[in-house]
């Protein structure tokens, strides 16, 4: 199977490499804005990889046409591509008939209603599978499956620093453009069995993880495609990211004043975005004082089941990965897409069309699922199911 990685940032390059050892994958074509960047991506290949397997190719993805034009010769492609480009690598893959595996998860309603021309095509598009959307979902889902009746589920995610510091205790662990969709984006939840957007920083409530992580924040952020497929099979559904406490504080205070507005304000006769501004002051600030980072994610899903209350409960606490030299948002973030990819690649998925991750993975694949992300050292713990 011929693939292609759209983005060789942190999460693409590492999902490229990793691609090209799998054995019914016959190559890997990594693509990137950033000549330096799809450099570095090849250059870094396994010393087991044939060299011939994994190429690049510097290219502006956002030009009209280049990306119908990367996949019309591929069997699949993976998305690491920034949010405003999600759904224009969307329409290249039905037009070219190409997998395709999108760590972008937002916009998933008008990608849903491409799902007969994705079956038409003959073939199938997953957006959001990466741990949050991903994972979260697939957790999520796997509650609901577990329960007769669902109440509520709850969950809470973060790519937080090892060693945070001052004033913002954060360090980019993704691209900053997404990190600013976390402030305006309105987030998609489920009220009363119902879909609805709800404000984006609202609900601040404090959480902790266990050490090395401790007391934490979290706001309400997108749930992505979980409010779309659960609306109606459960009650209350919500997601939220968390951060070292005072951060989302802060981030609030910055909304009110509108530093994250996108439209122009006048500046001594310039037409300045606050937004923009906002991003070049603030992203400095996120650099950290070590690429180490920690990833937590919890998953609490209460309901019955043989008319007895049942909570389930999953959680994850992983950390830098001191002997791969990876960060931990890579790794949770691009193993799933590997993991999945090389089952597509092995023609064990069959199904075809637009299909959420918890729509393929929340139930025959799920142990299967858990086990592989084990392998690759991402562990998920059960915490609890107590009536």
């Amino acid at each position: 199977m011929k693939t292609v990685v759209l983005g060789t940032g942190m999460i693409g390059a590492m999902m490229a490499r990793e691609l090209a050892k799998c054995a019914a994958i016959t190559s890997v074509l990594a693509v990137d804005a950033s000549a330096d960047s799809v450099e570095r991506c090849v250059a870094e290949a396994p010393a087991d990889v044939p060299a011939d397997k994994l190429t690049g190719l510097a290219a502006d993805l956002g030009a009209p046409g280049v990306l119908e034009e990367l996949l019309a010769d591929a069997d699949l492609a993976v998305g690491a591509l920034p949010h405003s480009l999600s759904m224009a690598t969307t329409h290249a893959a039905i037009a070219a008939r190409c997998h395709l595996i999108d760590l972008v998860g937002s916009a998933f309603r008008e990608k849903a209603a491409l799902d007969e021309q994705a079956r038409r095509a003959g073939i199938l598009i997953v957006p959001g599978l990466g741990v949050a959307p991903g994972l979260a979902n697939v957790l999520c889902a796997r509650g609901v499956e577990l329960l007769d009746e669902t109440d509520k589920a709850e969950i809470l995610c973060g790519g937080i620093p090892r060693h945070p510091l001052p004033p913002l205790w954060y360090q980019i662990v993704f691209r900053l453009e997404s990190v600013f969709g976390l402030f305006t984006r309105p987030a998609s939840a489920v009220v009363d069995g119902q879909f609805v957007t709800l404000p984006p920083l609202s609900g601040l409530e404090a959480c902790r993880f266990p050490e090395p992580v401790g007391e934490c924040e979290a706001v309400i952020t997108d749930a992505h495609s979980v409010a779309f497929t659960l609306a109606g099979r459960i009650k209350t559904l919500y997601e939220k990211t968390v951060r070292y406490r005072g951060h989302w504080q802060k981030m609030q205070t910055l909304a009110e004043l509108g530093y994250f507005a996108e439209a122009p304000v006048d500046v001594a006769g310039q037409l300045i975005s606050p937004r923009r501004f906002s991003m070049a002051l603030l992203g400095p600030q996120m650099k950290g004082a070590s690429n180490e980072d920690v990833t937590v994610l919890r998953v609490t899903v209460t309901g019955t089941r043989d008319r007895r209350p049942v909570r389930h409960e999953w959680e994850m606490v992983d950390l830098y990965d001191q002997q791969r030299s990876m960060p931990s948002m890579t790794k949770t973030t691009g193993f799933p897409v590997v993991i999945f990819a090389r089952w597509l690649a092995e023609g064990s998925v069959p199904e075809r069309g637009v299909l959420a991750p918890e729509q393929l993975l929340a139930t025959h694949r799920f142990d299967a699922f858990l086990a592989a992300l084990a392998t690759c050292g991402v562990d998920v713990s059960k915490s609890r199911a107590s009536a």
